[in-house]
């Protein structure tokens, strides 16, 4: 009997070798026939499950923003009732979420890597436009939810505008992704941390 295949499990290995090709050489560089040399198939394989360049791309992309969305909802749930915990703690909280959206390791580095050049095709390319949309939003979306349950939970200033505050973290948070992706000579990990550290304890309540 001929051997039954995984379409879903098989559609993710090929995305799992674009994620490769584009944190290696560039997503200019992630045809469907280079994508196919690195799942180790033929082209022809790999027109079986995606229908073409576009279908690769958008499939690709929408993984990438479901796997790390799901991560971080899983974080959250972790996290629990912050309420009543010390606010240097709960600030501790804010920062190992919103760290989860910086290049701190190989794993998060790839990722953020995949999600720059996504973004930067996406200003010229139409088809890729409303996901990039959908990150930039789904960002501001768990940065201001990260902000309301600091502030719920006594771990901000009183008198911080939660609207212009998410601004200011999402800015810092894309300045600090794309500068250590791009530029990872300027940039290190652990300078990002360090940064995002420093921003998240000002909005904090004065001590003392």
């Amino acid at each position: 009997m001929p051997k039954q295949v995984d379409r879903e499990a098989r559609r993710r290995d090929v995305v799992d070798a674009l994620f490769r090709v584009v944190v290696r050489d560039g997503i200019q560089r992630a045809s469907l026939r280079t994508v196919a040399d690195e799942a180790g198939l033929n082209i022809g394989s790999v027109r079986h499950y995606f229908a073409g360049q576009e279908e690769l791309m958008r499939f690709a992309m929408r993984s990438m923003l479901d796997r790390v969305g799901d991560r971080l909802r899983r974080r959250i749930e972790e996290f629990g009732e912050l309420s009543g915990l010390p606010a240097p703690r709960i600030r501790d909280c804010a920062v190992e979420l919103l760290g989860e959206l910086l290049p701190l390791d190989d794993s998060r580095r790839a990722e953020v890597t995949v999600l720059v050049d996504f973004s930067t095709a996406a200003r010229t390319d139409p088809a890729l436009d409303d996901l990039a949309r959908e990150t930039a939003t789904a960002t501001r979306a768990l940065v201001r939810r990260i902000l309301a349950r600091l502030d719920t939970a006594g771990g901000l200033r009183p008198d911080l505008a939660l609207d212009t505050e998410t601004e200011r973290l999402t800015s810092l948070l894309d300045g600090l992704a794309f500068t250590a992706v791009l530029r990872p000579d300027v940039l290190a990990a652990g300078t990002c941390a360090t940064v995002l550290r420093a921003h998240v304890d000002d909005l904090g309540p004065a001590t003392g």
